[in-house]
């Protein structure tokens, strides 16, 4: 009975957050455009499809994933898990090497959680059909997965290590500032929406968790001001990453097109 209310309730907050984005469509299609909705009654079950399926989906993560991510981010940044496992004795201070389980972990959620991101996969079909396959599906989201899980892997090192966090924002946007010199124009927009799509249902909650009990359990930590910022990593890193993909290819490619020229002018 719980798991019924539950879903009902959700539902019904499902329903509240789809009724002004529906209205703004057919409002716009009706009084602005003014022309009649083709296939109403296929667009109409759709709707329906995306208000059960954003309510089960919700409802999953609220009764699975989100309760093992803060159980895991808890046991995890327990010193006592963080000593048995340390480099050095039990009683000894913690240094930021005993910490190696948390960066794995970090890493790993990271990118597990921005594959199975909806917002990217929708963005990488998007990419693919407009693109003409030019990019790949699993090429952006293993991208931005990768960029996501390191991102993240970096933060959790910055709140053990205490060192500010703005300078690694501000290192990171200088780099993203000279690959957007240098990277293909096509992948630029492309790689500045990747980094939005990862902060999403899914990441999101998993990392705010991990931030905040990494930064509850080491010692001189505040939670407001270093518990945060993990997001920031998450949506800078991609960026970075799609843009240095892009580049990587056009250099393969490139260096290919060299050694072919190269074969046809020794062969004649």
């Amino acid at each position: 009975m719980e798991l019924l209310s539950d879903l009902l309730s959700i539902t019904l907050s499902t329903v509240k957050d789809v009724i002004p984005i529906a209205l703004i469509i057919f409002g716009f299609q009706i009084f602005v455009i003014r022309r009649p909705i083709k296939n109403l009654r296929r667009v109409l079950t759709g709707f329906v499809y995306v208000i059960v399926g954003l309510a089960l989906f919700l409802l999953g993560l609220e009764k699975a994933l989100f309760p093992i991510g803060r159980l895991m981010a808890e046991q995890l940044t327990n010193p006592e898990f963080i000593r048995e496992w340390s480099m050095g004795g039990p009683n000894d201070v913690l240094r930021w090497q005993d910490y190696y389980w948390v960066y794995i972990f970090a890493f790993a959620i990271g990118a597990s959680t921005t594959i199975a991101e909806p917002s990217l996969i929708a963005v990488a079909i998007k990419a693919n059909e407009v693109s003409g396959g030019t990019i790949g599906i699993w090429g952006l989201r293993i991208a931005v997965a990768l960029g996501v899980a390191v991102g993240i892997s970096l933060g959790t090192w910055r709140i053990v290590t205490g060192y500010p966090i703005h300078w690694f924002i501000i290192a990171g946007y200088v780099v993203v500032v000279l690959q957007t010199i240098k990277a293909p124009k096509m992948i630029v927009p492309l790689a500045y929406d990747s980094g939005g799509v990862t902060t999403s249902t899914v990441t999101v909650p998993l990392v705010a968790a991990l931030g905040l009990g990494l930064a509850e359990t080491v010692p001189g930590r505040s939670a407001l001001i270093d518990g945060f910022g993990l997001i920031a990593f998450a949506s800078l890193f991609p960026m970075i990453t799609v843009m240095g993909y892009a580049q990587l290819t056009g250099w393969l490619a490139e260096r290919e097109k060299r050694k072919r020229q190269a074969e046809v002018l020794s062969q004649s």
